[in-house]
């Protein structure tokens, strides 16, 4: 049996997010305003083809691939990148903490979509918080640290949005949210993981000293119907 984490998004969509998925039986995405990954059971030009027909004119989705995709045509790719998967297979870190790490809820969502364009974790939409488990740190009001969860291809959940303002970075902030995320998801039997750029040094340094380590490299392919 292949691994959930080598087809993360389409694992998710049939599993711990299907409640966030529409599509057929061979080919899922997210809804509207939550996410732009779709999933497929194989990532085939007929697959391809499906996904192309569901979706509205001018809709960009993401698709994860184990190594990089050929994108069939009509699809006009717009970036193709590599991250690495990372998984933590510790036992839970302990709870230190010298912050108040706020639940996130709607009403907090203005100062998400603020923090992430600033910091740009990834996409991150009007209904992202719907993945749950968004926390974050405040600072006089403003929101300037948070963390939460995305794709959940039980018994895998994955950290996510982990952003910081950048006029209060050096604080461990990240490392703590980091933290209370990989706590919560222990505390569920399931296993945390994460993904990162392969060129983002810094914060695989700080990943890696978390505990996470490299399962793989994966492809993530932005395609956009035209």
């Amino acid at each position: 049996m292949d691994h959930p984490l080598n087809n993360p998004a389409w694992n998710a969509l049939t599993s711990g997010n299907k409640n966030l998925s529409t599509g057929t039986n061979l080919v899922k995405y997210f809804i509207k305003d939550v996410s732009p990954f779709a999933g497929m059971a194989e990532n085939t030009p007929e697959n391809f083809d499906t996904l192309y027909n569901l979706l509205p004119p001018s809709t960009t989705v993401a698709v994860f691939s184990p190594e990089e995709m050929e994108i069939p045509q009509p699809w006009k790719t717009i970036q193709q990148m590599r991250v690495l998967q990372m998984v933590y297979t510790n036992p839970a870190p302990e709870a230190i903490t010298d912050v108040e790490l706020v639940p996130l809820r709607d009403e907090h969502i203005p100062a998400m979509l603020a923090l992430t364009k600033l910091t740009n974790p990834g996409p991150f939409f009007n209904r992202t918080i719907d993945f749950g488990n968004y926390y974050g740190i405040f600072n006089d009001q403003q929101l300037i640290a948070m963390a939460g969860r995305r794709l959940q291809p039980s018994p895998y959940m994955e950290v996510s949005a982990v952003c910081n303002h950048p006029d209060h970075l050096g604080k461990g902030y990240a490392s703590q949210l980091i933290q209370h995320q990989v706590r919560l998801i222990k505390a569920e039997d399931c296993t945390p993981f994460l993904h990162v750029l392969h060129n983002n040094v810094n914060a695989i340094k700080l990943y890696e000293k978390l505990g996470f380590v490299t399962r793989r490299v994966m492809s993530i392919c932005a395609i956009q119907k035209v």
